[in-house]
């Protein structure tokens, strides 16, 4: 599949409109309902096909954020053979009580992988959690930048995302 079938592609199956209220708090007239893309498994190997040239040499560790991040590092993991760890938004109050699952983070490179960055607040906020686990986070891969502030935030932090599409990109596609 071509980059430009990918982006279509991606666009035909999890392109919605109407009113959406989004993460970050914005409301938006366009959503990108990323579980319809990630259930399709066709779809999620060519997506994590695409992405893996993005994922930066050296990285030790895949770190999928919950819930829509966790199949997108699961399947990159698949193609690329770099381990695959699963983050969540809060550290569970039980059992182990990790932020992440999967196997140890303190001291690896670890690039983070999201479905849709819109503000970044999420990946900002994961990134400092896993920072203060001892984790060096520099890079955050994404299948779509809504272009709303994400990547800014995320530079803020000196991280570099590295989006798959833009929003921009999907639309293009789509025409």
């Amino acid at each position: 599949m071509t980059r430009d079938e990918l982006a279509r592609r991606i666009y035909e199956i999890s392109h919605l409109t109407g009113e959406f209220t989004l993460r970050s708090g914005a409301t938006s007239t366009e959503y990108f309902d990323k579980y319809l893309f990630e259930s399709d498994p066709p779809l999620i190997r060519a997506i994590a096909d695409a992405l893996a040239p993005l994922v930066p040499d050296g990285t030790d560790a895949l770190a999928g954020l919950e819930l829509g991040g966790v199949p997108l590092a699961t399947m990159l993991s698949q193609v690329t053979g770099i381990p695959a760890r699963f983050v969540r938004k809060e550290a569970k109050t039980y059992g182990t009580c990790r932020l992440a699952e999967g196997g140890e983070l303190d001291g690896r490179r670890v690039t983070l992988v999201e479905d849709v960055v819109t503000s970044g607040g999420q990946v900002v906020a994961s990134c400092t959690d896993l920072r203060n686990g001892g984790a060096t986070v520099e890079h955050a891969l994404c299948v779509i930048d809504r272009q709303s502030g994400g990547p800014e935030a995320l530079k803020d932090i000196g991280v570099e995302l590295r989006p798959l599409f833009t929003m921009e990109e999907l639309d293009a596609a789509a025409r």
